[in-house]
C-alpha cells in the first residue's frame, strides 16, 4: 500500500537526495544535469506557498512526489510562461491564468510503482485546497502517461510544441481552473475565456 503524506520546505531540502533518486529513476536525466537540477529544487522549496506530498510504502519509502507553490513575477518559469502567453494571446489571458496560479513544478513516481494511481492521487492531494484561481504545469509534448493523466484531470493546452529559452525539447504548458472538477466530468478544465479573473496590473 502507498499513502500520501505532506511535508514542508524543511524537510524537503533535508531530503532532496531521495527527491532527485524519484526524479532521476522516473525522467532518466543525463547525470551531468543533476547538480543543476538539484539547486533548482532547492531554490523551489524557498518560494511562496511550497507544497509537497510524498507518496510513502507502509515502511515510510517515498516512492512518488508532486510540488509546487505560488507562482509570481521574478520566477523564471513563471516570466518565460508569461511572455509567451502575452504575445500569443495577449496580456488579460496571461493574467486570467498566470495572475493567481498553482505552479506545479514536478510530478513523478518511480517506475516501478507506476501504474497504481498514485500520480493521480499525488496531483489532486497537491491541488486540494489551494485557493489559487487556476493551475499550470509544463509537460513534454508528447502522447505520455503524463499528459494523458492531466487531460483526465480537466487540464487543457494553452501552449503546445513550446521550448524553454536554452532548451530543445518541445513541451505544452497547461492549465486547469480550481478547484479540480470530478475528472472526465463534462467541462472539466477551462477553456481561456472561461477561467475567472480579475483585472490585469494596471487594468
Amino acid at each position: 500500500m502507498t499513502g500520501l503524506r505532506r511535508i514542508d520546505p524543511d524537510e524537503f531540502s533535508a531530503r532532496l537526495d531521495s527527491v532527485l533518486e524519484i526524479y532521476t529513476a522516473a525522467m532518466k536525466p543525463p547525470p551531468e544535469q543533476l547538480s543543476g537540477r538539484q539547486a533548482i529544487m532547492a531554490n523551489h522549496a524557498t518560494h511562496p506557498g511550497f507544497t509537497c506530498l510524498f507518496a510513502e510504502t507502509d515502511e515510510g519509502l517515498p516512492v512518488g512526489l508532486a510540488y509546487g507553490f505560488h507562482g509570481v513575477v521574478g520566477q523564471w518559469w513563471h516570466d518565460v510562461v508569461h511572455r509567451a502567453l502575452t504575445d500569443q494571446f495577449g496580456e488579460r489571458k496571461a493574467y486570467d491564468w498566470l495572475g493567481d496560479a498553482l505552479e506545479i513544478a514536478e510530478v513523478h513516481v518511480h517506475p516501478g510503482h507506476q501504474g497504481r494511481g498514485i500520480g493521480r492521487a499525488l496531483v489532486k492531494g497537491l491541488c486540494a485546497g489551494r485557493r489559487e484561481r487556476t493551475a499550470v504545469l509544463s509537460t513534454r509534448d508528447q502522447p505520455t502517461a503524463a499528459r494523458h493523466l492531466y487531460r483526465s484531470l480537466g487540464f487543457v493546452d494553452l501552449l503546445t510544441w513550446f521550448v524553454f529559452p536554452g532548451g530543445y525539447e518541445h513541451y505544452v504548458i497547461a492549465g486547469v481552473a480550481l478547484p479540480l472538477t470530478e475528472e472526465g466530468a463534462p467541462g472539466a478544465g477551462a477553456a481561456m475565456q472561461d477561467v475567472p479573473g480579475g483585472s490585469p496590473p494596471g487594468g
